[in-house]
């Protein structure tokens, strides 16, 4: 009889594939890089301004139009500072939407408003993120996504995107707005629309995107459509026209009391002029880093544009990318701020996202110092921009 010290031990049962972990979903990746990146320049910043004798709170928090936007939430509409003749400064030029989210958050938590701006702007470039992520991964696959939230975290002013501003708002709604155009929810993509187009006023460069593309969706099919495009498509613009209406109704006139509210800031469209008498200025004359910087920034972003165009993307890409273009070099006043204003512009980077993917699998380490590079100059820049520069954003 055989002893059972000299038995064989039993085989051991090898983990197969389904019992090893599994990858992270392409999701949670994008998300992580987004988070990585915004963190990394937030320590930055902090350690900027605490060098500096600031709190860093307080400045994300209640900087610049923050201040506005807090004090509409605390206390509504009606607010005006007379700057000079001709200059007037009219809470009426802000879109309700994002103070109406920091009271709502005020109400059922015990922040106050600053603490609650920040949680509307962060939890609002997640979602952001979350949507630039699923237009990129529907156009290109997942590492085009992956790569596209990354260099929307990494741009020189997504500072801005850390702080009590209104650009991640509008570029979350507008980002699920245009994945649901993409994927044909028509209802879902004019209803996000309105609510751009409540956040900002160039968040109707949302609703044109979704009137362009239901018109070719219409013509497309002769106008064998569901009634959910015609639905959409109605609804898209109703956010910002009814809030230019309604400043209009309170300054007593309708279609232009917005505008009037707008030229008291300085600001209108002037089809460039006025950017272009600018940017001469700092040919001839030069001035503080921030107007060479802003200038170089939107000149690549016109050349973004034309690469996007030849890339034939969605017209709903295009458009949207298009008018936000449009409205930042046709506009007036601040000039400092038209980076900012393109921040909501995802599809430019596009072009970009996909020669990143394609350097990163042929040549890893150079994806590696041009991302590098960019973080560094995005942290940099952004720290410099909150913290020393002193000048409107």
């Amino acid at each position: 009889m055989t002893h059972a010290s000299t038995l064989a031990p039993p085989p051991v049962a090898q983990p197969g594939p389904a019992a090893r972990a599994a990858p992270p979903h392409p999701l949670v990746v994008a998300l992580g890089l987004f988070a990585a990146a915004r963190l990394t320049g937030l320590a930055v910043l902090a350690a900027t301004a605490w060098a500096t004798g600031h709190h860093p709170l307080t400045l994300l928090g209640r900087s610049w139009d923050s201040r506005w936007y807090l004090g509409i939430a605390a206390h509504g509409y009606g607010h005006t500072l007379h700057i000079r003749p001709g200059v007037v400064y009219s809470d009426l030029a802000f879109f309700p939407l994002y103070p109406a989210l920091v009271r709502a958050v005020t109400a059922v938590s015990p922040l106050g408003g600053g603490a609650a701006g920040l949680l509307v702007s962060w939890t609002a470039a997640a979602a952001a993120a979350c949507g630039i992520h699923a237009v990129g991964t529907r156009l290109h696959g997942r590492a085009v996504g992956a790569a596209l939230v990354l260099l929307w975290a990494l741009l020189p002013h997504s500072v801005v995107l850390s702080m009590a501003y209104t650009e991640p708002v509008l570029t979350a709604f507008a980002a699920w707005s245009l994945y649901a155009v993409l994927t044909g929810r028509w209802l879902w993509a004019g209803t996000l629309a309105a609510l751009a187009g409540l956040s900002r006023p160039n968040g109707l460069a949302v609703a044109a995107a979704v009137l362009a593309a239901a018109a070719c969706e219409a013509g497309r099919r002769r106008g064998k459509v569901t009634h959910r495009l015609w639905t959409g498509a109605a609804l898209a613009p109703l956010g910002w026209s009814a809030y230019v209406l309604w400043v209009g109704l309170r300054k007593g006139d309708p279609l232009g009391g917005y505008f009037a509210v707008q030229r008291g800031w300085g600001s209108s469209f002037d089809f460039g002029r006025g950017s272009l008498r600018f940017a001469r200025h700092l040919i001839l004359q030069g001035d503080r880093l921030v107007f060479p910087v802003t200038m170089l920034i939107v000149a690549a972003a016109v050349l973004l544009y034309a690469l996007l165009l030849l890339d034939r993307p969605p017209l709903p890409l295009a458009v949207y990318a298009g008018v936000l273009l449009l409205i930042t070099l046709g506009g007036s006043g601040f000039f400092e701020s038209k980076p900012r204003f393109l921040l909501p512009a995802f599809p430019l980077l596009l072009p970009l996202a996909r020669a990143l993917v394609r350097t990163a699998r042929a040549r890893p380490w150079h994806a590696v110092v041009v991302t590098g590079a960019l973080a560094g100059l995005s942290f940099g820049y952004g720290a410099y921009l909150v913290v020393i520069a002193n000048t409107p954003l």
